[in-house]
């Protein structure tokens, strides 16, 4: 057995266990019945196809243990956050949502695409998964447009009219996770796989990103008013604003300065 599909047995056992527990289950959507039910066994049956795509490649195209690790946690993360007890605490709390999502825009999706999984995905995939990111990595060497794209995201769902929508509806909301996920992985694959003649522009793209997400941050941090209706309140949204301007940053902040750094030394 190849020493990077080990992870992948451990995040097995690790996600089975969280998600058979009791507590789990009883604030997990695939605890719930109707459209709620079918759009969580809807994401849950995507994560698990992506993942074992991943495993099988891992076979015949075996990858380094640390991109394994980063991938393999990102996964573990993606399923708790779709599937754990945030998903459902989100429902009613701005502050978990907002969790949620930076978890799917800060953390999964650089995760993913520091782990590398692009060819081990190709092998178990069959060649079918290639056919529909080789468009989107295209689109990735333009990190000024992947941003603008990802920006562009960012704000519709966090839109009053929208983000309430996605709260009410579950096939929204599971629509929104898909958003939040493709538009960011494409965010950081054109940031952190940029070239060194593009290192100017991931770094300008870092850094719009870090002042539009800390400005949405600080609306929500100092609005009079709940912004999403009176269901959830001022204290939480200013909170969920604190997590998305104050937390949310510290990624941006570290990749601003790992392409700055990459910029420095090609200018030297």
């Amino acid at each position: 057995m190849p020493l990077s599909v080990v992870p992948s047995l451990l995040i097995a056992l690790a996600g089975l266990g969280l998600g058979l527990g009791e507590a789990a289950l009883a604030h997990s959507p695939l605890g719930g019945d109707g459209q709620e039910h079918r759009a969580a066994l809807l994401g849950a049956l995507a994560l698990a196809a992506f993942w074992l795509a991943y495993v099988v490649g891992s076979w015949r195209a075996p990858p380094k243990l640390r991109h394994a690790l980063a991938f393999h946690s990102g996964v573990l993360l993606a399923y708790l956050a779709v599937l754990g007890p945030l998903d459902d605490w989100a429902e009613t709390s701005a502050a978990a949502h907002m969790t949620q999502h930076m978890l799917f825009m800060v953390v999964i999706a650089p995760l993913w695409v520091v782990g590398r999984p692009l060819p081990q995905i190709a092998v178990g995939g069959g060649g079918i998964l290639a056919l529909l990111w080789r468009p989107m990595l295209r689109f990735a060497r333009h990190p000024m447009l992947a941003a603008w794209l990802h920006g562009a995201v960012i704000w519709f769902w966090h839109m009053p009219g929208f983000y309430i929508l996605a709260l009410q509806n579950p096939w929204w909301h599971t629509l929104e996770h898909a958003c939040f996920l493709v538009s960011a992985g494409l965010f950081w694959w054109a940031v952190l796989k940029s070239s060194q003649r593009q290192a100017p522009w991931a770094l300008l793209a870092v850094l719009l990103t870090l002042v539009h997400t800390g400005f949405l941050g600080a609306i929500l941090t100092f609005a009079q008013a709940p912004l999403y209706g009176e269901g959830l309140g001022l204290q939480d949204q200013q909170l969920a604003g604190l997590i998305m301007w104050v937390l949310g940053a510290i990624p941006y902040l570290l990749a601003a300065a790992w392409v700055g750094h990459r910029w420095y030394r090609r200018l030297r």
